[in-house]
Order: C-alpha cells, then structure tokens, then sequence
C-alpha cells in the first residue's frame, strides 16, 4: 500500500522544497488568521510557484467569506480548498459549483458519532479529512499536535476518499497507518520545531517514514 502524504502550513521557501524533494503528494497553505501559520494568498502564490504540476496545492479555510475565497481563487495558485471550519453539506456544495475547485471537508473526531457524520458529506466533497476535536476553548480547529482513537477509523464504512491528520510524527506514522486503515496522512505540527516554523529535517524525516510503509 503506497500512502500519500500532504505537509501542511507551509509559509517559507526552504519548507516548500523540503517537501517537493521528500515526495509530498500534497502541500497546505493556512489562510486563517489565528493559525501560526498562516500565510497571505500573494504570498501563498509566490510560493506555490516552486511546486511542481502533479503535487496538489491545498488552501486550509476555516469558515471563510466567498470573498476570501475569490481572494485565494485569484492569487493563491492552489488546486483544492480545505475547509477546516464548521461548513455544512449546503455550504461544501455551494463553494464547489461557485469556486470550480475540488473540496476536502475536514471532520473533527472524539468517538464514533463524529466519524458517522461521514456519511453527510458523500456526493459532496471530493475528500474528507479526519482531524482530533480541539479542546474547549481552543483558538483554531487543528494544528493543535492532538491525535484521537486511530482505530476508530479501521473498517469505517466511509465512502468518500479520506485523509488522516492529528498528531502524526515520524515516529508515529507507521502505528497511526496500522491502526487507523489510513492511505493518505496530514502533518503539520509534527514537522515543526516551533509552531509555525517548520523544520526541512523533519519534513524530509516524515516523507521518508510515511513512504517506505
């Protein structure tokens, strides 16, 4: 089984390249404010620039105002919108039909109801993405170096391609694979040495672990 592997949050050139030479099947730019990592779409679109055709450029939102997203549409160069926030099945659907962009909906996970909530979003987004429920009062919905019951995932009826995320590590890749059933895997934290500054060894350490799987 080949496992893709998205590294999120990138905001540096040295990131960004770390990731294209590892391998990366997809790259994550932050356009919410209150992450450590957030970028502008301009500088998101400077960036995506030293990203090869065939790697997916992703742009993280969370809740976002259509004319944010017209913003990242316009300037960010990016191939699909990640919706990190509380989006409905009526709103994915709508910024599908008005942005023209693939969607992965992201899905924050405590226990099994919160993986049947799956099911809501079949027919609408192009991918899911399962993420650990933040804690009460968290400031942001992810990036927050929490995982959740992997094995919650394993034989889950899902049938929309679906990305695991939450405290993954280098270290961790291989149990989170086992235990989780996951073919494609999202990093953020866990490649950085600080939040929001990213580290090319850990990158390239991640890439490494998650690809000889």
């Amino acid at each position: 089984m080949t496992v893709s592997v998205k590294i999120c949050g990138l905001s540096d050139e040295a990131a960004v390249a770390a990731a294209v030479d590892g391998g990366a099947d997809m790259v994550g730019f932050v356009f919410f404010q209150a992450s450590p990592r957030y970028v502008a779409p301009m500088r998101a679109g400077a960036l995506a620039e030293a990203v090869p055709q065939g790697i997916v450029r992703v742009g993280l939102v969370v809740d976002a105002s259509d004319e944010l997203l017209a913003e990242i549409v316009l300037k960010a160069g990016i191939d699909m919108l990640q919706l990190h926030g509380a989006e409905t099945p009526e709103r994915v659907r709508e910024i599908k039909e008005r942005f023209g962009l693939p969607v992965m909906k992201v899905l924050p996970i405590a226990d099994a109801e919160d993986v049947a909530k799956a099911s809501d979003y079949e027919g609408i987004a192009d991918k899911l993405m399962f993420d650990a429920k933040p804690l009460k009062g968290a400031t942001r919905p992810g990036g927050n170096a929490r995982a959740f019951d992997w094995a919650l995932l394993k034989g889950a009826a899902v049938e929309v391609p679906w990305v695991l995320a939450g405290g993954l590590t280098a270290e961790n890749v291989a149990q989170a694979v086992k235990a989780s059933g996951a073919q494609a895997l999202d990093v953020s934290s866990g490649v950085e040495d600080a939040p929001g500054r990213k580290s090319p060894e850990k990158i390239a350490e991640f890439l490494k672990a998650a690809k000889a799987l």
